[in-house]
């Protein structure tokens, strides 16, 4: 029987291989590759070049990545381990700015190293490899929980309109923005998704679209431009997106675009919801301005999908990667411990403070 690619995993460790082991996102839908990376460059370029994307599945890319480099590493004394350590931290680091899932997943692997500098270097080893696969496995129930509470939102036969890939493919399972369908989908119900092709990268034509019809849902792609006439036609009854980081006041950034279709459910008086796991939030950003945006390579935008370059050889491209949805336009953000709504620096700190006890109560379970 054929494998739908709802059927392989996005991001996965293979300990024998010693390797991430990632579908190449890039050479979808057309072909499905799967990539076993070994190298800490591979890794790097394969963050850099979106061969792996979305920022939960970055982060745990990142923990695998982190644990891999080291597990290679031949020094014994913690001191020298961990100069080794912070340099390829630094590397990974150095992939995309915007994701904060990065930064969290590496912090969070180097707080390991950090606390046990007492214990033997091997011994580190085995912690980095548990703490990698920690972060693997609490991606699929965080994003199983914000598909739950993201569900209590709409109903059967509800049309759905979504902006880039945040689905599957863009986590270990289930997603952020697709997860409330995928979820709806193991129920039984029946949405009607509209999928926004997401220019220039077309996230949304290639990866969103598939997934959806993977998993059997009635989907119509749309060109970004088309958005504001579907809502005007009455066709679409919620908005789910995703982000790369939330600010602290509720501004989410998310792949570019995202703005301008928050603008326009508020004209039609659609929700609009973003869906991002508590790591995606930086409590330390005050607002979305502060964010630092990405830029791409112009030829994204110039030549990257046509047989020849469609624009003009000397012309200025500006190519951003994200912009930020105004917490104002936003209905509320679903996070795995529930959902928040305005004023965001009141619940998401509340949420934050929630999460933190629960942290505490699995450490002190541990003991």
């Amino acid at each position: 029987m054929l494998k739908n690619i709802m059927d392989y995993d996005t991001v996965a460790l293979d300990d024998d291989l010693g390797a991430l082991v990632i579908v190449d996102q890039t050479k979808l839908p057309g072909v499905v590759e799967v990539l076993a990376l070994t190298e800490q460059e591979d890794i790097h370029r394969a963050i850099r070049t979106l061969k792996v994307r979305g920022a939960p599945a970055i982060g745990v890319a990142a923990a695998i990545g982190i644990y891999l480099a080291a597990k290679k590493s031949a020094e014994r004394e913690y001191e020298s381990f961990y100069r080794e350590f912070r340099a390829a931290r630094e590397y990974l680091a150095s992939s995309r700015p915007t994701a904060v899932n990065l930064f969290w997943a590496l912090d969070r692997m180097e707080r390991v190293v950090r606390g046990n500098s007492d214990a033997p270097v091997d011994m580190i080893k085995d912690m980095l490899h548990n703490e990698a696969l920690n972060i693997m496995d609490e991606d699929v129930l965080v994003c199983r929980s914000i598909g739950e509470y993201g569900l209590g939102l709409i109903k059967d036969g509800d049309g759905i309109l979504t902006h880039c890939n945040a689905g599957q493919l863009a986590t270990v399972k289930y997603g952020t923005a697709l997860a409330p369908i995928h979820v709806g989908r193991e129920r039984g119900y029946n949405f009607r998704v509209f999928v926004d092709e997401t220019r220039p990268l077309l996230q949304g034509a290639r990866l969103s679209s598939l997934e959806m019809l993977a998993d059997g849902v009635n989907t119509t792609l749309i060109c970004d431009n088309m958005a504001s006439q579907v809502m005007k036609n009455g066709w679409i009854q919620s908005v789910f997106v995703g982000s790369d980081r939330v600010a602290a006041n509720g501004d989410a950034c998310n792949k570019i675009g995202t703005s301008g279709v928050a603008i326009m459910a508020r004209y039609y008086g659609i929700p609009f919801y973003v869906c991002a796991p508590t790591s995606t939030i930086d409590m330390s950003v005050e607002r979305g301005e502060d964010i630092v945006i990405e830029e791409r390579p112009p030829e994204e935008v110039t030549e990257m999908w046509y047989r020849e370059r469609m624009a003009p050889q000397d012309v200025k491209v500006y190519n951003p990667a994200f912009d930020f949805a105004d917490s104002e336009l936003i209905t509320c953000i679903i996070t795995e411990y529930g959902k928040a709504r305005p004023p965001y620096s009141e619940s998401l700190r509340k949420i934050f403070d929630e999460r933190e006890g629960c942290d505490g109560r699995k450490r002190e379970g541990t003991k």
